[in-house]
Parts: structure tokens; C-alpha cells; sequence
């Protein structure tokens, strides 16, 4: 195949770089100045014309470097945008999308904008929580119930929601009723069951205790049930041949390797049931004075409670020196705040040690993954700080909420994390 000939614009723009004169127009120029030699007005010409061709050729390539289209998801929302920006924050600014302080934007403002990239932004508000009773104030770039009640550290479906956890964050108060135990004494018994529920009388209903008219409770029905509450039910006279009564749940334990040796969570939470009880009554001056049962039927089988009980090996802390001031250190220090020992921290430093190297600028390429935790986005930590890019105590915190939100404590992190290959 042969080529086609040059075009005469070609020729020109060769002849202002390799002319006669000089031994190679622009280029001979130059290296006449250099000899002392004095250019004649041909070769000025043509050096005027060469930079001029540099000074354009270099002023389009600036352009197309700073050109950039990106798509910006904006609170679940993808926007195409095009801007000129060398940073995420010029081609946001260029683009008329707004970034406050508590805001969460990934990559960070700072970081060089990728034509055809993505970026992510979370615009954060104050929302009001009530938990099991306690209202507060939390500040969130969440877009779900689900993601605001993972960073309050809520443990995945242990806990009753005032809304599904796929709805959309709205302006309405989140009520959130976490996993509690009732101790509840009736019946000449005490019953240990569990519950999500915000008031004493669902817990009561949830655990399975049927109350008879004219029985007394020692605590409202209507008050707030809390984590290890007590609940005295005395049965009302009954002159009956027949009584309704509950039967208590019995309660059987189950290796799992996924938790620390010690660890235990209810994999199936026990529920009360029961019987109907025949007495034989004996009655003095038309008073009942004794009552001795002489048949039990049962009328609800009772639901057996369920304990996964950890096997899993606990790594040592006995050649592992954690620097003071160090990631690790505020991370030890965090746990330990939460009632996590060595032993909880071992398993802490094995699991972040593998996901970040306690790296707080530690970022997946791939999934978009950032910081200590490896948050995905990275954007979540934001609802603890909006140093979330910098500062290790932030990122951990966050870290840490998601941890007992998910699996109880970093061992159990831990041994999903061996067993899956993910936390």
C-alpha cells in the first residue's frame, strides 16, 4: 500500500522546524544564539512561528487534561457531569454540586479527579433516634433506615425498627427497640427469655406469658422494657378447679467455630408455653385453704432457646507490641472502652491487620473500600466524623459500631471473616 503524498500544511509546519537556515530553522536559531551568531529575519520569523505552533499544541493538551466527565452519584442519585477541575472539588464546584462540612464525598475533595470516574456524595443531616426509650440526636449521610441503624452499631436483626430497613431515612423520629433479657419470676418459676420489644407488656407477649384477668405486674405494662429487667407477675385468688399457667422454655447450646472460645448468641430465642392445671381444692368455712394439682395439660408447647456457644481459637497478644499513639493503640484503647479485653483485640488486630494494615488512607481501587475498617464507601464514616479520611479514632469508632452492629464482637468479625472471606 503506498502512502499518500504530504500535504503542502505539513511541509510548512516541518520547514518551520527543519528549515535551511540555521541548519534546521527553530532548532538552528536557537543553536546560532547559543554560537553567538546573529539569525536573520527569516529565522526570527520562523522561531516566532515554531513557538507559537509550541504554545498551542501545549495549551490543548492542558485543555484536554483538565476536561473531565465523571458521573456523581448525589445521595443515591447518578448525575453526568462535565467540568473543568483538576481536583474532586473543582469538578464539583464547576458542576454546581454543593459540599458542606459534615458532608462525605469519596474520593476525597483533594484527590485528582479520573475523566470517566465516579464520584460519591452524601449529604448529612441530624435525625432524632429513640433508643429503647432514650431520644437523641445523631448526624448521618445515610440514605436507609437499614445504613443509619448499622452506624448506630445495632447488631443486624436483633433489634425492632419503626420503619423496614430498605425504606428511604425520613424526617420522622427512628425508633429502634434493641435485643434485651427479661427475667420474668411467675408461676413459682423464673424465666430468662429474650426481646426486641420497646414495652413491658410486648416483651411479656413475646416471651410467651399469658396473664389472667385480676393478675398484678410489678412493673407497667406501658414502661419501657430494658436489658435485664426483672417482671414479678403474682397470680390473682383463683377459686377454680383450673388454672392457666406457663411452662418455661428449656434451653440447649451449639458449637460454633465462627465465635471466639466463651462468646455466646441466641440463634433462636426460647418462648414460653402452656398449661392448663386441675387442683383438687379443699375449702374450711367456705374458704379455699389448700389446692394440690392432680392433672397438667399442655395447651402450648414451649420453643427451646438456642445458644451458639464460640470454639474458635483466640489469637495471642504475646509478641505483638502496639506502639503508643499508634492506630492500634487508639483502637485497643476504643475496645477496650466497650468492654473488649486482649482477647477481643487480638482478634480486632488480626481482622484490620488483613483488611487495611491499620492504614488510614488504605483505599480498594476495585470497590472503593477506605480506611481502617475498609468501610464501603468510605463515605458511611462520615455519620461518626467528618474527618473520616484522616483521623484513625473516627474511622475506628465507626469500625467498632459496625462490628457490634453485625457480629456482637471482633471475633465473631473475625470468624466471618475466615470462614467467607469477607466482614
Amino acid at each position: 500500500m503506498t502512502s499518500d503524498p504530504e500535504r503542502p500544511e505539513s511541509r510548512r509546519a516541518r520547514a518551520a522546524v527543519t528549515g535551511p537556515e540555521g541548519r534546521g530553522g527553530v532548532v538552528g536559531a536557537v543553536r546560532g544564539l547559543v554560537a553567538g551568531r546573529r539569525p536573520g529575519p527569516r529565522v526570527v520569523r520562523l522561531a516566532a512561528q515554531g513557538l507559537v505552533l509550541a504554545l498551542v499544541a501545549g495549551g490543548t493538551s492542558a485543555f484536554a487534561v483538565m476536561h473531565k466527565s465523571v458521573t456523581v452519584d448525589v445521595d443515591g442519585h447518578d448525575v453526568h457531569v462535565t467540568a473543568f477541575g483538576k481536583t474532586v472539588q473543582d469538578v464539583l464546584k464547576g458542576s454546581g454540586i454543593t459540599v458542606g462540612a459534615g458532608d462525605a464525598v469519596t474520593p476525597a475533595l483533594s484527590a485528582t479527579a479520573i475523566n470517566g470516574g465516579d464520584i460519591v456524595v452524601r449529604h448529612g443531616r441530624e435525625i432524632e433516634v429513640v433508643m429503647d426509650g432514650e431520644k437523641r440526636s445523631v448526624w448521618t449521610t445515610a440514605l436507609t433506615v437499614g445504613e443509619a441503624v448499622q452506624d448506630l452499631g445495632v447488631r443486624d436483626g436483633t433489634a425492632l425498627l419503626s420503619a423496614s430497613r430498605s425504606e428511604p431515612l425520613g424526617r420522622a423520629p427512628l425508633r429502634v427497640s434493641t435485643e434485651k433479657t427479661i427475667h420474668l419470676v411467675v408461676d413459682g418459676q423464673v424465666i430468662d427469655g429474650i426481646s426486641s420489644e420497646p414495652t413491658v407488656r410486648g416483651a411479656l407477649k413475646q416471651i410467651g406469658l399469658v396473664l389472667n384477668e385480676g393478675d398484678q405486674v410489678s412493673v407497667p405494662l406501658d414502661a419501657t422494657a430494658v436489658d435485664g429487667l426483672v417482671v414479678l407477675v403474682t397470680r390473682a385468688a383463683q377459686s377454680g378447679d383450673t388454672a392457666t399457667e406457663a411452662v418455661p422454655f428449656t434451653e440447649v447450646e451449639v458449637p460454633d467455630p465462627t465465635l471466639s472460645k466463651g462468646t455466646r448468641r441466641v440463634k433462636v430465642a426460647g418462648r414460653a408455653g402452656q398449661k392448663v392445671v386441675t387442683y383438687a381444692t379443699k375449702v374450711v368455712g367456705g374458704a379455699v385453704v389448700s389446692r394440690t394439682p392432680i392433672a397438667t395439660k399442655i395447651t402450648v408447647e414451649p420453643i427451646t432457646q438456642v445458644i451458639r456457644v464460640g470454639t474458635m481459637a483466640v489469637p495471642s497478644l504475646a509478641n505483638v507490641v502496639v506502639a503508643p499513639g499508634s492506630a492500634q493503640d487508639i483502637g485497643r484503647q476504643l475496645a477496650a472502652a466497650r468492654g473488649w479485653g486482649d482477647s477481643e483485640f487480638a482478634c480486632l488486630l488480626t481482622l484490620w491487620d488483613h483488611e487495611s494494615g491499620w492504614r488510614v488512607n488504605a483505599s480498594n481501587a476495585s470497590s472503593g473500600a477506605y480506611g481502617i475498617p475498609q468501610a464501603l464507601p468510605g463515605s458511611k464514616m462520615a455519620s461518626v466524623g467528618a474527618d473520616w479520611q484522616t483521623n484513625p479514632a473516627t474511622q475506628i469508632t465507626w469500625g467498632l459500631n459496625y462490628i457490634a452492629g453485625r457480629y456482637g464482637t471482633p471475633c465473631g468479625a473475625l470468624g466471618h471473616w475466615q470462614s467467607s472471606g469477607w466482614y
